[in-house]
């Protein structure tokens, strides 16, 4: 939740500077992309390491970590490709 509210301070600070390109995303955009993806990521690792481990409390780490460090790394993915021209 700090990392989020840390995102959206940054963004915040950003928006005034922002240019308005209707060829890219927002950050803001690419940060609900993230997290809407990462719900249904992290459901499917949920169900997966409980299948795997039998432990829900096991399982409910796993999908825990893995939905901060893969949102974090699908935002900066988003943002990398938003500057590539290919394919645009």
């Amino acid at each position: 939740m700090i990392i989020d509210q840390m995102i959206l301070d940054k963004v915040a600070a950003q928006k005034s500077t922002y240019q308005d390109d209707k060829s890219t995303e927002k950050p803001v955009r690419s940060i609900v992309k993230a997290i809407s993806w990462r719900i249904v990521g992290t459901l499917d690792t949920l169900i997966v390491s409980y299948l795997l481990t039998g432990e829900m409390a096991l399982a409910t780490s796993i999908a825990s970590i893995d939905f901060v460090t893969k949102m974090i790394l699908y935002f900066f993915h988003e943002r990398i490709w938003n500057r590539i021209k290919w394919g645009k």
